[in-house]
């Protein structure tokens, strides 16, 4: 049995219907103008050739066609008004509708970011960005809409003829039926098969192309520069053949239409002839009525068959789209009033599609005030920890919550327990009192002072021009990235959130600038919690707790003084760390 791909894939949605759900009643309406439209324009033809006709016929009184007049003119008003208020309506709905499906897409590749960076190309990501939600736009302008004004169109045809003649009315219900149905679903059976052709020529195409083009230099020293442009000359050639068949079977298509209202058209006037028969300026007035009224349906019909194919497109973006990791929707935490004592236990981790455990049966407790250093090397889950201490991602076993409540629950508002600085903090375009604010948009001149004498830029950003009203470049060029850190770390103190996560913030600094940076830092946050992940152990001393993470478990745990004279490993890293080994 035939399925259709579109119905097929939204049988199994989770992203387009539950909007379409939400902002049905706009839908409705917008649907009901759109019919409304093509009804006003289809009444101006038909009360324009009753009109035209029976003007013609000499009228004893000019009062016997002052009411076609008035319709005429009630109709000729109504369509750009009922189109521009469908139009209006339409794309009012079809944008509230994108926008917070893009809402979605951008809330699902932010909490899930580091899955996506595992298993999806940038190319990836900005494909479902760009262009799938403009396939989702497209699905209701372009197939939807048109698709149900034209069964209602063809619904309120057969049942009006019907009133005249049950037999004509089936005779225009079949012409019409291969408009809206045989039509639209030859086009997707024989151009649908073509372009899911061409789409996997296409893909093919620019693999090959990228393939080589990075492997340009082996072609050539190899002396098959022939034979590398023959091969995309034939790849190309196929490609522009099955393209050339697509554009001859649409001409073919677009013929057969034009054909069908042709017939519709003849079979009007043969109809109204033999229906209407009278005196001249009697019935036969509305032989001209009936036969104009068809020409303003066209445009409602012919684009059906080129909509109906177009639904592989938005299948593939629909199918892409519930493909997607989703979470659960919590309520976020608001006006969090507990502590912040961090608890962790039995977290394990997973990522999707694979089997191996991240972090396996980890538990630590974090009090508040507590100076907890994470060592590890590269892939043993220090940064995954990371991730699950800010909500972005949720455990796969155990728990890890803060004042008793687990992380994912805060959602955005983790922002409010949880600083961070990490490797290269950014700055952005705009005023350094304005960098400062994004922890604090309440915060006065007076407090950005004093956060930046904390950590020691006050006297730099008094020798400039401006001062606080200095333009930073793009990224904070213009500073060190020693200074960089500095300002991040004013921005956190003016966001005066509990707890401090660096994430190696000292990576590719010289050692007298590491050095200094984490005094500095260490000075200004003593009353906070900090969680330290890094690879050096210059400043350790300062923590009160180190753990070592090795293939996802706590190989090593203890203060800084007691690992110096216990743990061979420590000490050996130690070592290591001051290049005395």
């Amino acid at each position: 049995m035939f399925k259709i791909p579109l119905i097929e894939a939204f049988g199994k949605d989770t992203w387009v219907k539950p909007f379409m759900k939400k902002y049905k009643s706009a839908l409705i309406l917008a649907l009901f103008l759109g019919f409304l439209t093509f009804l006003s324009a289809g009444g101006l033809m038909f009360v324009s050739g009753y009109l035209i006709s029976r003007a013609a016929s000499r009228p004893e009184n000019i009062l016997m066609i002052y009411i076609p007049i008035v319709f005429t003119r009630g109709f000729g008003i109504s369509r750009p008004v009922f189109r521009y208020l469908e139009r209006l309506v339409s794309h009012n709905w079809v944008l509230k509708m994108t926008s917070k499906l893009r809402l979605k897409l951008y809330t699902t590749l932010e909490t899930d970011g580091v899955f996506f960076k595992r298993h999806y190309r940038m190319g990836d990501i900005l494909g479902m960005l760009a262009e799938d939600i403009n396939h989702i736009q497209d699905l209701y302008l372009r197939t939807i809409f048109p698709t149900v004004i034209a069964w209602l169109l063809y619904i309120a045809i057969v049942i009006a003829l019907g009133f005249y003649s049950w037999w004509f009315a089936l005779v225009m219900a079949f012409l019409f039926f291969s408009l809206v149905v045989v039509l639209p679903l030859w086009s997707l059976i024989i151009n649908g098969a073509r372009q899911e052709k061409e789409k996997q020529l296409k893909s093919a195409l620019y693999s090959e192309l990228t393939d080589n083009v990075l492997g340009v230099s082996d072609w050539i020293f190899s002396q098959r520069g022939d034979e590398y442009v023959a091969l995309h000359e034939e790849n190309q050639a196929r490609l522009l053949e099955l393209q050339e068949k697509v554009r001859r079977f649409n001409n073919r298509r677009d013929f057969l239409v034009e054909s069908i209202f042709g017939i519709i058209v003849v079979a009007l006037v043969l109809w109204t002839s033999q229906t209407f028969i009278g005196n001249h300026g009697g019935d036969a007035n509305w032989i001209a009525a009936f036969v104009l009224s068809v020409f303003p349906l066209v445009d409602a019909f012919n684009v059906l068959p080129s909509a109906a194919e177009e639904t592989n497109r938005y299948k593939d973006s629909i199918v892409r789209l519930n493909e997607l990791p989703t979470r659960p929707e919590v309520e976020p935490i608001k006006d969090f009033t507990g502590t912040t004592e961090i608890e962790i236990q039995n977290l394990s981790f997973t990522y999707p599609n694979t089997t191996k455990r991240v972090l396996d049966n980890l538990s630590l407790s974090l009090p508040v005030g507590h100076k907890l250093a994470i060592l590890g090397r590269s892939g043993s889950g220090k940064s995954t920890l990371a991730s699950l201490l800010r909500g972005d991602l949720v455990p796969s076993e155990g728990t890890i919550k803060i004042g008793g409540i687990e992380t994912q629950r805060f959602g955005d508002t983790i922002s409010e327990q949880i600083g961070v600085i990490q490797q290269t903090p950014y700055l952005f375009n705009t005023t350094i009192l304005n960098n400062l604010r994004l922890g604090n948009q309440q915060a006065t001149i007076e407090e950005a002072w004093e956060v930046l004498e904390k950590v020691g830029l006050r006297k730099l950003i008094e020798s400039l021009p401006d001062g606080l009203d200095t333009m930073v470049d793009e990224a904070g060029l213009r500073f060190s990235g020693g200074e960089r850190h500095r300002l991040a770390l004013a921005r956190l103190l003016l966001k005066d959130t509990p707890v401090i996560l660096f994430d190696e913030p000292t990576v590719g600094l010289d050692p007298i600038t590491e050095q200094a940076l984490i005094d500095t830092f260490f000075e200004t946050l003593n009353d906070k919690t900090i969680i330290w992940i890094t690879h050096h152990l210059q400043g350790i001393e300062k923590m009160d707790q180190v753990i070592f993470i090795e293939e996802g478990q706590l190989e090593m745990s203890g203060s800084p003084k007691e690992l110096a004279q216990t743990n061979p490993r420590y000490q050996q890293l130690k070592t290591i760390d001051e290049g005395r080994l």
